[in-house]
């Protein structure tokens, strides 16, 4: 209440003029409207008749039979196809200094994705960090406003 007073009035410090246009905004918005008086009935009846529908007797009678067999059917013919189609890895060189070869070259291929993308990210640290400075600088400063304000109003208090 008191930081919307002092930004309300015309000696706002420089530097401000972004909580003064917040605190004017906030000012000037417009209420929220109150709900109509039936709007809530209108949503319970509305999920009353949804679970109505939903819970008819028909519906649960053959339809959650059906889909507790497609299920099994399912599972048993997936386990079917895992079971029967299973191979044992193999090894796809024969040379062990081939091998070795391919796995560096794959693996500089990735460093180097990563790496790419790492840099990518760099522009976004730096935003971070100055906005981080200029959040923790506002906040010294209404600081040192909250305790201007508290020494005024003990000033008046004290009259």
């Amino acid at each position: 209440m008191i930081l919307r007073a002092f930004f309300s009035g015309t000696d706002v410090p420089d530097g401000y003029e972004a909580e003064k246009a917040i605190f004017s905004y906030l000012a000037d918005a417009i209420p929220i409207p109150e709900p109509s008086p039936g709007f809530e009935t209108s949503i319970l009846a509305g999920i009353d008749e949804s679970e109505h529908r939903y819970n008819s007797g028909r519906f649960r009678k053959y339809l959650i039979p059906l889909l507790g067999t497609a299920a099994g059917l399912l599972i048993l013919a997936g386990s079917w196809f895992f079971f029967n189609n299973r191979s044992e890895p193999r090894d796809t060189f024969t040379d062990p200094e081939l091998a070795y070869a391919e796995s560096m070259k794959i693996l500089m291929s990735v460093s180097l994705q990563l790496n790419k993308g790492a840099a990518a990210l760099e522009p976004v640290g730096r935003i971070n960090r100055i906005t981080t400075k200029s959040v923790e600088k506002s906040m010294k400063n209404l600081e040192y406003l909250q305790k201007a304000v508290d020494i005024s109003a003990f000033k008046t208090d004290n009259n």
